[in-house]
């Protein structure tokens, strides 16, 4: 009897379809890690964690590297609007290199920084594997975010009562830039201001010249050594890094 139970167990570990979880690690503190991230990541049998660069450092995996000693790890290359890259090409690589590691084994974890659901790269990773390999089951464990945790590093407070909060990506140009300060400037909105990093030179004259600069929460590396978060004012720098973001509040 045992040995017929044994049998149908390994059966149905053996038919068991592949999945791959989605891990967000929150924005760079480790103690910010959730615990539903721990456990999924203490479950995987390899996990993937994105890089901008094959020589570079990934910063989610820098953020569990206490937890993966001992599991296998690989890289994967996110374009991260690269434009000598080919994203396209890229994700579809990136996706086959998870569906052959997972044909050999049922469980892995993608980590990525923040959440999962705000402004994720993951997602266009994630569109390619269902293309390719739609027999994958592919969950999603959310994260804190570096909206949530730059507010309340910072005592502010995101939203209140009979606002609007607004999450964009950093216009492109300095009249978008403008052009968006114009419409939001009498209405009771909060503005959350993504990949602002490359930017930052321009816009932070723009707010200067729009008597924003000492009103706008800058905050970038959240949860890093080399974090900043304060009146964006206070940040002398005319260069920021890849993650920094703007919260501005209106009216």
């Amino acid at each position: 009897m045992n040995e017929i139970i044994q049998n149908l167990a390994k059966l149905f570990l053996k038919n068991k379809s592949p999945t791959l979880t989605v891990v967000g690690v929150g924005p760079g503190d480790p103690s910010l890690l959730t615990i539903g991230a721990l456990k999924a990541i203490q479950k995987a049998n390899f996990i993937f964690y994105p890089v901008s660069s094959l020589k570079e450092e990934s910063h989610a995996a820098k953020i569990v590297k206490n937890y993966i000693r001992f599991k296998k790890k690989f890289p994967i290359l996110f374009p991260m609007a690269r434009e000598e890259l080919n994203p396209d090409q890229i994700w579809e690589n990136a996706a086959k290199k998870i569906i052959t590691c997972l044909n050999k084994d049922n469980y892995a974890v993608l980590l990525c920084l923040g959440d999962i659901s705000v402004f994720a790269s993951s997602s266009y990773l994630i569109s390619k594997i269902k293309k390719l390999q739609p027999r994958i089951i592919i969950k999603n464990q959310p994260g804190i975010s570096s909206l949530s945790a730059a507010a309340a590093y910072a005592n502010y407070d995101l939203i209140k009562k009979g606002e609007i909060l607004k999450v964009l990506e950093c216009p492109n140009s300095s009249k978008n830039l403008i052009n968006l300060i114009n419409e939001e400037i009498n209405k009771k909105n909060v503005i959350a201001l993504f990949k602002v990093g490359k930017r930052w030179s321009w816009v932070k004259e723009i707010l200067e010249k729009e008597k924003l600069l000492n009103k706008a929460l800058l905050a970038s590396n959240i949860g890093f050594d080399d974090q900043f978060i304060d009146i964006a004012s206070k940040n002398k720098s005319d260069d920021l890094p890849y993650f920094s973001l703007l919260i501005i509040r209106f009216n």
